[in-house]
């Protein structure tokens, strides 16, 4: 970069340099994507009262053993507070039942109740429907491309 490309006593973006942010930035096309595919899910998900974080969060839980809250909060890539907070309502449901460790008191275990599995039993036709409607939007380029490509975005740096 040259010393006209750039001015540090220059307080301004140029709208052009705006434009070409809009055209190729990653983080806001992901973001954006990541908010409409939420929404379809969420319309589809509402006759169960659910929400695609919720579905998200109750599929993690189907598991052959109850997984501790630090492997859901790492799979779900948010932090156990946040997760503490996603949890609360499907608790108050019956959905989801959060116990001490039996090997280690200050650890929880999450576990799926009875109506959990019902309610995850009922979404999960409609998220496959559903999947299978947004994978047809990037029939034209690659489905499961995109997926690996977003699953190695979202790596964390080592």
């Amino acid at each position: 970069m040259s010393k006209k490309d750039f001015n540090q006593n220059d307080q301004t973006v140029p709208y052009a340099d705006t434009i070409m942010v809009r055209d190729s930035c990653l983080c806001l096309h992901v973001r954006r994507a990541a908010r409409t595919i939420a929404r379809r899910f969420d319309d589809a998900f509402r006759p169960l009262d659910l929400t695609s974080g919720q579905y998200s969060l109750l599929m993690s839980l189907n598991r052959p053993y109850p997984p501790h809250m630090k492997d859901v909060a790492n799979l779900l890539a948010m932090d156990r507070t946040t997760l503490t907070a996603n949890l609360k309502p499907l608790e108050r449901r019956g959905l989801v039942e959060i116990t001490p460790d039996p090997k280690d008191k200050r650890g929880r275990l999450l576990t799926l109740t009875t109506n959990g599995m019902a309610l995850l039993a009922q979404a999960f036709p409609i998220w496959k429907k559903t999947q299978g409607d947004l994978e047809g939007l990037v029939a034209d380029s690659n489905a499961d491309q995109l997926l690996a490509d977003l699953i190695s975005l979202s790596r964390e740096p080592e």
